[in-house]
């Protein structure tokens, strides 16, 4: 069986100075239907995954008001409202859905305060532990977009703000504008295009939410993912979750998926010690 190390979850991480997680989440764009459009199969057994996800100890659950749209907040919080104590649910705005496997931004400041409002019913929530801006929108420039979104968080409704798939100089430009405690970009053992960004979240202390865990198949790390995973016993997706969580304590993996059996599989990953070897393979 894979190497199991003493570090439940990944070990802690703290969000804006006052949250404190475990450093594996859960991301929740896989509880929609196909192209993240409208309702899941089998709605059931959505809720049945994010209570069982929460009682396997993750409390993390990242989201968006545009997947589904609406249907992922709306599953979260059937599941789980009233929310355990601990539990941190993180959404984002500023995408609007044509149809399925669609994205159209819109992060117009009074779009926003739409999205926020909706959020807050649909998860039955007074305040939003972490709301990020799900892109910059090219068309508004983003001072506008968080300054919306820090009325929000004066009004109580955010309690912080991150953003997602920014460059080093749109950080620099967002975090003019409002208080960032978190990135998420697409970043994972086979594409390093967001390696500055992780070094700037290092430095200033904030989280970087990977998202796309498993990538790039056919290249030479992916081939080093399988012998490093079969000798582990493990697959190829826990390896690739193992080294995130080795690659830095500032990132908070989010994989996703709507199986239980997939997610109890990711969540092992945590456990999984990585020799020096394997990780100077990786990285």
């Amino acid at each position: 069986m894979a190497t199991r190390n003493q570090h439940s979850l990944g070990g802690p991480i703290t969000i804006g100075g006052d949250l404190t997680v475990h450093r594996l989440g859960f991301g929740a764009m896989r509880i929609t239907g196909r192209g993240v459009w409208g309702p899941p199969a089998d709605r059931a057994g959505a809720v049945k995954l994010i209570r069982h996800v929460v009682e396997s100890g993750v409390n993390f659950i990242d989201t968006a008001d545009s997947y589904g749209p609406f249907v992922s907040e709306e599953i979260i919080a059937e599941a789980l409202a009233p929310y355990p104590a601990g539990v941190v649910i993180a959404t984002k705005a500023g995408f609007i859905r044509p149809g399925p496997d669609r994205w159209t931004i819109d992060a117009r400041p009074e779009r926003l305060k739409e999205c926020v409002e909706g959020s807050l019913r649909r998860l039955k929530l007074a305040c939003i532990d972490l709301l990020q801006l799900h892109r910059i929108d090219p068309k508004v420039p983003v001072e506008e977009s968080l300054g919306a979104l820090t009325d929000l968080q004066r009004a109580g409704k955010i309690r912080h703000i991150g953003v997602s798939e920014t460059t080093v100089e749109e950080y620099e430009r967002c975090k003019a504008s409002a208080t960032i405690v978190s990135v998420q970009n697409r970043y994972n053992v086979a594409d390093r295009s967001a390696e500055d960004v992780l070094e700037v979240c290092e430095r200033e202390g904030i989280a970087f939410l990977p998202w796309f865990p498993l990538g790039g198949k056919g290249t030479p790390r992916h081939a080093a993912l399988n012998r490093i995973a079969a000798a582990h016993q493990a697959t190829p997706t826990q390896i690739a979750i193992a080294w995130l969580l080795a690659r830095s304590p500032a990132i908070l993996p989010i994989p996703g998926t709507s199986s239980a059996a997939h997610f109890d599989e990711n969540l092992a990953a945590a456990d999984i010690v990585l020799t020096e070897e394997e990780l100077a393979e990786l990285s």
